[in-house]
């Protein structure tokens, strides 16, 4: 059995310093060793104030890399944005201060290999400073996604992914969540062997993962040396069933989760706010046009706190997005509820709403 370690924590740094190395210490297993090329590779999702917990938060960042050099490794720290400048995003969470004057490469991940990770997914432009990298410690942020549920640490490997391809994968898995689940799990797969530390101190619900997520404190760090294993218990954690996170059942299903043993207590976290799966394909096939217009929830733009950036509608996968009549518009029948608008908007503009007729049938069925 993989171990899954869970520890209460904070972000004071000598507390949280010791908290990191006790975890990595028991998880690391001989894989961050003397002369070893490592990636550390946080959640850098956007510019933002770490007290959004939209990014890891620079302080673990700190931490692991800390621990690696102690152990004599090669650190390279590193993410590949979906939107933005990285040298803004990571002056912005505090981390390029926070790793002032040590000893590794801070550096958007680049140099794109295509990467057969499964039969259907043949070309995936990985990153080869992640590809050639001996070892990753993964460092995701415990966070609510519009389309998935939750990204933990199966998910946040998604950031080896370079750059726009991003965008390209969500348009071609379309609205398949278990499709797109499958790339995630099979990326997971074909990268090196890694160790994952979730930072769940400062967590977010609601309409994460970007601007339209709620910050709330859980005061938990989680890891593990197997990523499913360890996205399994931080479900556990929120009140959601394991299962229900498709990484989660899908890496079951290709024999790619561990099981596991817990140590540490989970802390009781009540009425966590998980986005709800919504089905966007069913019914006959001469109604699925309207019940998808008019029963399946879709991204919506708050005008009030729109500033017309475009940075949506560059980011949207399936072109769904534009600017009409100086408002943000979109055309439903393209948007594949992807939800990377939510993502990208560094306003909070965007969330999720629940068509009125939706809300309708609910009561009824």
């Amino acid at each position: 059995m993989v171990p899954v370690i869970v520890r209460e924590s904070t972000y004071e740094y000598k507390a949280l310093r010791r908290d990191v190395f006790d975890i990595l210490s028991r998880i690391d297993n001989g894989l961050i060793s003397q002369g070893a090329r490592v990636l550390i590779k946080p959640n850098l999702l956007a510019a933002s104030k770490p007290e959004q917990a939209i990014t890891t938060h620079p302080l673990v960042v700190k931490a692991a890399c800390e621990y690696a050099l102690e152990k004599g490794a090669k650190v390279i720290v590193g993410d590949s944005p979906p939107m933005g400048s990285f040298e803004k995003i990571v002056k912005a969470i505090g981390l390029a201060d926070a790793l002032k004057g040590m000893p590794v490469t801070l550096k958007e991940l680049g140099l794109p290999r295509k990467t057969k990770t499964g039969e259907e997914f043949r070309d995936v432009q990985l990153s080869e400073d992640a590809l050639g990298a001996d070892a990753i410690i993964n460092l995701p942020k415990l966070k609510t996604h519009s389309q998935m549920a939750l990204t933990l640490a199966v998910k946040n490997l998604y950031g080896c992914v370079v750059g726009v391809s991003k965008a390209d994968w969500h348009f071609r898995v379309g609205e398949n969540r278990a499709l797109f689940a499958g790339l995630l799990v099979s990326i997971y797969k074909a990268l090196p062997p890694s160790i994952s530390l979730i930072d769940g101190i400062m967590a977010m619900e609601g309409d994460g993962p970007g601007t339209g997520g709620t910050p709330r404190r859980l005061g938990v760090l989680a890891g593990s040396r197997n990523a499913p294993a360890l996205d399994e218990v931080v479900c556990r954690i929120v009140g959601l069933e394991p299962s229900a996170l498709l990484t989660n059942s899908i890496a079951r299903s290709m024999g790619v989760a561990e099981d596991y043993s817990l140590e540490g207590t989970l802390p009781v976290v009540k009425d966590f706010v998980v986005p709800p799966e919504d089905h966007l394909v069913f019914g006959p096939g001469f109604l699925k046009g309207f019940l998808r217009r008019h029963l399946t929830v879709r991204p919506e733009c708050v005008d009030e706190a729109c500033q017309l950036c475009e940075e949506c509608a560059q980011m949207c996968p399936a072109s769904a997005l534009g600017i009409e009549r100086e408002k943000l518009s979109f055309d439903y029948d393209r948007c594949i509820r992807c939800y990377c608008c939510l993502e990208v908007c560094p306003h909070g503009a965007l969330r999720r709403r629940e068509p009125l007729l939706r809300k309708i049938a609910k009561k009824f069925f």
